[in-house]
This record gives C-alpha cells, sequence and structure tokens, in this order.
C-alpha cells in the first residue's frame, strides 16, 4: 500500500485517539494515533447524568478502540512548529478564511498557523505545509517543509503501543 492510501486510511477512520507524541531525535516527531468506533457491542440505554432510572430514547455506544482498529503512526523527520491543543477550545474560533482538504487529516494551503510561522520564523529554502490531525481527545498542527512518513498496524486494540513501534 502507497503513502497515498495510508493517508486516506488515516482520513476515512470513524474517530481517532492521540495515543503518544514524541521526539526521538532533535527536531524530529512521532505521532501516534489510533482509530475508534462507535462500539454497537457494547450499546445499552443511555442513563441522564444526576437523574438515576431515568433514560434518553434508544441506546448509547462508547467510542472506543477495539481489536479491529488500526493504528497509524506519523514520522516527521523534521519539523518547524507543532501544537497540540486540547479539542473542546480548539474547535472554537473563526476559521473560514483558511483553505484546506482533507477530513481527519488536513493539508492546509492556507492557515493562520502559517501566516504565523512565515512571520515568526525564518531560513526555510522549500515553502512551509501545515497538517492538521483531528482526534476526539486533541487537535495536532504540525508546520514543516515534507509530509510526514506513515505506518499503519492493522488490528491493534487499545493497549500500550508496542515497543517495536517505538
Amino acid at each position: 500500500m502507497n503513502a497515498a492510501d495510508k493517508f486516506a486510511l488515516l482520513d476515512k477512520a470513524e474517530y481517532l485517539y492521540l495515543r503518544e507524541l514524541s521526539e526521538p531525535r532533535d527536531n524530529t516527531l512521532r505521532i501516534v494515533f489510533q482509530e475508534a468506533i462507535s462500539n454497537r457491542a457494547k450499546a445499552a440505554p443511555y442513563e441522564i447524568p444526576g437523574s438515576p432510572g431515568k433514560f434518553f430514547g434508544g441506546l448509547a455506544s462508547p467510542i472506543e478502540s477495539t481489536e479491529t482498529c488500526k493504528t497509524f503512526v506519523l514520522k516527521w523527520q523534521r519539523y518547524v512548529a507543532y501544537l497540540v491543543t486540547e479539542e473542546g477550545v480548539g474547535s472554537c474560533g473563526d476559521y473560514k478564511d483558511e483553505v484546506f482538504t482533507g477530513r481527519f487529516f488536513r493539508r492546509y494551503e492556507k492557515s493562520h498557523l502559517l501566516d504565523h510561522c512565515a512571520l515568526d520564523t525564518g531560513g526555510h529554502s522549500e515553502p512551509l505545509q501545515h497538517w492538521k490531525i483531528i482526534c476526539l481527545n486533541h487537535l495536532i498542527d504540525v508546520v514543516s517543509v515534507k509530509p510526514p512518513e506513515i505506518e499503519v498496524i492493522e488490528g491493534s486494540a487499545r493497549s500500550p503501543i508496542p515497543s517495536a513501534l517505538q
């Protein structure tokens, strides 16, 4: 499977969770995401919080990683900047003037972060690229001059990331 197909798989996930972010070497970034699904096998009536015995109509399913979910490892050999934002506060604001493609794995042609990096950094021999990964628990923005490498691990249930991936 080529890199474009792997990125397409990442973008088609039902949900994503950030599982790990590290800098294995100076200016190298490694981010591990895990696919998650609405696990209908565990569907149950949803009780109204603070109202024991009162239920919303229908069933609720937990969003979780199962043994069928994929793990995605993105590696940037060099980055300019990255930002990790808690999802609840990062989903606010006015971003209508930004231009991007993708759903969960976005590539920006125009963004506030690219504008900031253009003003705040220098010495780049190639144009800057902005990548954003949308997760349930975080929003991760990475600015670099090259796209990340991607690895897809099949069937990796929610568990500590195997040391072979590090």
